[in-house]
């Protein structure tokens, strides 16, 4: 997919709409110093071109009983396409799998899994992923506290 060439008011509405996606049009051709049907069409362009992908509302884990945040390297026996596709296939199933990566170093994979408790995740552990064929190793590690959480790319780094 081409790039799609940001400009400086790009950039704006791309920040804005970050931190509040549901900002009215007005209010964010205000804020970006442009007319209404100006800001609606690059909004638009924004989202033919997939720069933005959809938008989402982010729910407070704990105000929905899935606090536990269990962060799992994974290792095939072997990484061979047809496994790796295999994997990948599996794990897009597991609403229990917000993040899956294909790794370098020691790992294949990355996965972030949340889950309301530990027994949860044993569960998930037991019934799930340890079932996958040609898994592995499997190390799990527990986030104790959340000190980051950010969403909104860093637009700023863009230079425009």
């Amino acid at each position: 997919m081409p790039k799609f060439k940001l400009d400086r008011i790009d950039c704006s509405i791309l920040a804005l709409l970050q931190k509040d996606g549901r900002m009215t049009n007005y209010e964010l051709a205000d804020r970006v110093g442009l007319s209404p049907s100006p800001c609606l069409r690059r909004v638009k362009a924004l989202e033919d071109a997939g720069v933005i992908r959809t938008y989402v509302a982010l729910v407070d884990p704990d105000a929905v009983n899935l606090p536990v945040n269990v962060f799992v390297n994974v290792t095939l026996e072997r990484q061979v396409e047809d496994r790796l596709d295999v994997f990948e296939a599996t794990v897009r199933q597991w609403p229990e799998v917000l993040e899956c990566y294909l790794m370098t170093g020691e790992a294949d994979y990355l996965l972030r899994v949340v889950v309301p408790d530990l027994s949860s995740y044993e569960r998930f552990l037991k019934q799930y992923l340890t079932r996958v064929p040609g898994v592995a190793s499997i190390k799990s590690s527990f986030a104790l506290k959340q000190v980051r959480y950010q969403t909104a790319l860093p637009l700023g780094q863009l230079g425009v």
